[in-house]
């Protein structure tokens, strides 16, 4: 258990009574706004999945995901999505929706690997969305565009919510700063991964940081990907290696760089063989979703997903996600959180 207690901790908002009505507030006005920003319609979203046909997202390939076997089909096996990245890609080719719209969806989760702090949890909630793009877009001037409008949904969310409760007061900047990994490597080439996100985030408050998966010149990566969704292998217009990246804001309130939402331009089949040689997963050309993204029939889409509870906690200046959704926690974390002020749902 890892658990960050912030000096002085209190609930802006009052009780949790305001808060459940901040939540409403934030999440009906997000979703409006990002679907806008980006034009995307609603769709119904799968919470399992059928086992062994490669639609789940493997994250960093080492997680478990809950699975179970289904009585009324012959004991076949399903698993609780990890989250819709491929799915969303398949959804996309079956409607046949036309370059420059997309999709987003409720996407619910479990990650029973994770590690319990105040950021992660076993449950796991997102906006996810994916959008259909044309061949000639996937290039880093479309993915920075895209940011930008994902980054201006979430500052017009924030200035709506200081209307009705002023007592929050919005704190981000205008302009979303962009850097690589790579670079962020030569400014501080003694620093962590995360430390160095701390280092950047804290100086810009409002950071998209390019090419997360990818090897370094250290011969690390800056944060696991990955192999057969996001492209972190094609080389983009800077001369490094990536079209994906995370969205990281300045949080006052845990004094560190906050990841609300991971994305990217999509592998298209060079990309996907590619970075499936690398990662020495060439079996998993047989499966279904590779299958059909190898063979054309899938579009080239952008995606990602913005976390629901964590903007939440970030808009309404919470210390912990447990202040925003109700999950499963271990009683010393509840019994610390409880003195300190932190009200755990």
């Amino acid at each position: 258990m890892s658990l960050y207690i912030p000096k002085d901790y209190k609930n802006i908002l009052g009780d949790v009574e305001s808060t459940e009505k901040a939540i409403k507030a934030v999440k009906d006005m997000f979703q409006t706004n990002l679907s806008a920003q980006l034009a995307l319609l609603r769709v119904t979203a799968p919470m399992i999945v059928l086992t062994g046909t490669g639609i789940n997202d493997d994250l960093n390939s080492i997680e478990r995901p809950v699975r179970f076997p289904i009585k009324g089909m012959n004991e076949q096996q399903a698993e609780v999505v990890h989250s819709l990245a491929k799915w969303k890609r398949l959804k996309l080719g079956e409607m046949q929706i036309a370059p420059g719209r997309g999709i987003y969806t409720d996407m619910n989760a479990l990650r029973p690997d994770e590690d319990l702090d105040n950021i992660h949890s076993i449950y796991v909630d997102q906006w996810d969305w994916e959008k259909v793009i044309r061949k000639e877009d996937r290039n880093l001037d479309y993915l920075k565009k895209t940011v930008r409008r994902i980054y201006e949904a979430i500052k017009v969310t924030e200035n709506k919510l200081y209307v009705e409760f002023p007592q929050i007061e919005p704190m981000l900047p205008e302009e979303i700063f962009f850097i690589h990994a790579e670079e962020l490597l030569q400014m501080y080439p003694n620093l962590s991964p995360k430390e160095r996100e701390i280092a950047i985030v804290k100086e810009h408050k409002a950071v998209f940081i390019i090419g997360i998966g990818g090897v370094l010149s250290n011969g690390e990566a800056h944060d696991g990907r990955a192999a057969d969704y996001d492209d972190w292998s094609s080389e983009n217009a800077d001369g490094y290696q990536g079209l994906n990246g995370d969205i990281l804001l300045w949080n006052p309130i845990l004094e560190s760089a906050f990841e609300v939402s991971s994305m990217g331009i999509r592998v298209d089949e060079e990309a996907m063989r590619r970075q499936l040689a690398i990662r020495g997963q060439e079996w998993k050309a047989d499966l279904m979703f590779h299958k059909k993204l190898l063979g054309g029939e899938l579009p080239y889409t952008i995606g990602g997903g913005v976390g629901q509870s964590r903007l939440c906690m970030f808009l309404l200046r919470k210390a912990h996600i447990g202040e925003i959704q109700s999950c499963i926690w271990p009683d010393e974390m509840r019994a610390e959180c409880a003195s300190a002020g932190i009200d755990l749902v």
